[in-house]
């Protein structure tokens, strides 16, 4: 080996990523007990702790927020912590952003900002954060172990013993990829807890993962995201989801799905052991679930309906129910449900024959989105699922129904429907001529359109009028016209060429309620197996235990 090689090889450091944190974890020694850090001390902690630049992954997706911490993160001061690059599933409370108002932090990468959208748009616009990139929940965890790696995690759990272990209960959500992609590149990572006890129910992080815990002042914000109130469920959502059980799910034979959180899909849910089971379906559609355990789901789990359900997270007050029947949910031995945000995506877009989801606006070409102006709300999980998976290889009914080709080498395709009704509150078309998410993205400076789902992926399109089979579309021409035949009285079905209605009925391209033995006048709150969170309750033997806001007995 030539000396000058040999010498250089001899000299050059291979842990400075771990020397660069052994300094962190001294200078915080003086205010910390072993890995506890006393509650009280969480703001000097985090001051020793953080480095200007540091990128660090919040813990916040739809449900569990590390509340507790991310306050904390909002009391350090700017002259020690800045400039740093912050990447959040979910940008949902406010002092998520008002780390950006206060010079704590400079960039963010995230995927939904459903509740804080509004002020993202504007200090967007106002120069007060830096975007990096809007975000599927499965790209921004899988940039976490590649070019977005994290200086520090700071995360939420139910409980710590005194050795770190981390107890997550039903909602372990995101938490083990945040840790894994910090832990194991030499980051510091940071836990709440609700309580320290000592003795756990079930270890889900090991405690050699985790640098500190602290007990927070009070336990991290849960919300019950996927708790839908059926009494708001009106008739016209029992008509499209009449529609969806006769067009799709019969007809294509879906055995395995992911809802998403509209009242659409709920009324679905509560129509499975009434006209689901009038048109004999129980055990051939619908058995297995990649969702949220919606309290709506009771009744057909109840009567038989659901095989196996596979949770991103928890919802509060299902968790007494979820623990009395471990043949369908996944549970420890403790009772308690196993969830897994990162692998419910894997399993939502390669395992499931059927994605259907809604959106606030969707073009002529069945392009959608859930941006619109003044409002960069992301997007969540819903690319990830609603996209036909060109890796897949597993046949399935559903995916082979999908063919529509002799070839040797045709290959089927996922079904991802969109689910909407033309118009939204306030007399906004959900059908439009172009998406407010173009100049969105451009306002922002995005490199790319934050388009939700594009038209191309979608195989049927649902709304009070009927149903768009777009995958059975010979041209983009058809495809549109399909489209603007379900679309009513918006600016894209008034184009709708009425003489071609009947040709693509023949064709089989669109159906109406009618051409699927649907009387429109059937479609009555009558036929939900649950009209109320109390039917729901009495369903579940009283095990379902709703939120006191969800409670009108």
């Amino acid at each position: 080996m030539h000396p000058v090689n040999q010498r250089s090889r001899q000299e050059k450091s291979w842990t400075t990523r771990r020397d660069a944190k052994a300094e962190r974890l001294a200078r915080a020694a003086r205010v910390t007990k072993g890995r506890v850090i006393p509650t009280d001390n969480i703001v000097e902690a985090l001051e020793l702790l953080l480095i200007p630049g540091d990128r660090v992954v919040l813990e916040g997706n739809n449900q569990k927020q590390a509340t507790f911490l991310s306050k904390a993160l909002a009391r350090v001061d700017p002259g020690k912590v800045n400039r740093l690059h912050m990447i959040m599933s979910s940008i949902s409370r406010p002092e998520h952003l008002d780390i950006f108002e206060k010079g704590i932090a400079e960039t963010i990468d995230f995927s939904y900002a459903g509740p804080q959208s509004l002020r993202v748009a504007q200090m967007l616009e106002d120069g007060k954060l830096k975007m990096g990139d809007i975000h599927t929940y499965l790209e921004l965890y899988g940039r976490l172990f590649v070019d977005l790696i994290p200086s520090v995690a700071l995360i939420a759990a139910d409980k710590a013993d005194g050795a770190g272990n981390l107890y997550t209960g039903p909602n372990t959500e995101e938490t083990p990829v945040l840790v894994e992609a910090t832990a194991f590149r030499d980051g510091i990572v940071i836990a709440q807890v609700n309580e320290l006890v000592d003795e756990l129910p079930r270890v889900d992080i090991p405690g050699s993962w985790i640098d500190f815990i602290v007990v927070a002042d009070n336990p991290y914000q849960l919300e019950p995201l996927f708790t839908r109130d059926p009494r708001h469920i009106t008739d016209i959502q029992i008509l499209m989801a009449m529609m969806a059980i006769r067009g799709i799910y019969e007809r294509h034979q879906v055995q395995s799905l992911n809802h998403g959180i509209g009242y659409n899909t709920v009324a679905i849910e509560l129509l499975l052991p009434t006209y689901g089971e009038s048109l004999g379906l129980r055990g051939k559609i619908c058995k297995h679930w990649v969702l949220n355990p919606h309290p709506t789901l009771i009744p057909a789990i109840e009567s038989g309906w659901v095989e196996s359900v596979y949770c991103f997270g928890g919802e509060v007050g299902m968790e007494k129910y979820i623990a009395a029947r471990p043949d369908v949910f996944f549970t420890g031995r403790d009772g308690s449900l196993r969830s897994n945000r990162a692998f419910s995506q894997v399993a939502g877009q390669y395992a499931v024959d059927l994605f259907i989801g809604s959106t606030l606006q969707m073009d002529r070409d069945g392009n959608s989105s859930t941006v619109t102006a003044g409002r960069l709300a992301g997007f969540g999980g819903a690319p990830n699922m609603g996209h036909d998976p060109r890796g897949r290889r597993h046949s399935s009914p559903a995916w082979l129904n999908m063919m529509t080709s002799d070839d040797p080498l045709a290959r089927g395709r996922k079904l991802v429907v969109q689910m909407v009704e033309t118009f939204q509150k306030a007399n906004r078309p959900v059908f439009v001529e172009s998406l407010d998410a173009l100049h969105v993205g451009q306002e922002a400076g995005l490199a790319t359109s934050p388009v939700m789902i594009y038209g191309e992926d979608v195989t049927h399109v649902v709304t009070e009028e009927g149903i768009a089979y777009l995958y059975r579309a010979n041209s983009l021409e058809e495809r549109r016209q399909a489209i603007a035949a379900i679309a009513g009285v918006t600016p894209i079905g008034l184009e709708h060429d009425s003489t071609r209605t009947e040709q693509l009925r023949r064709d089989g391209l669109i159906a109406f309620p009618e051409d699927l033995g649907i009387r429109r006048t059937d479609a009555k709150r009558s036929l939900l197996a649950a009209k109320s969170v109390e039917d729901l309750v009495d369903w579940s033997g009283g095990l379902y235990e709703p939120p006191a806001r969800f409670r009108s007995w």
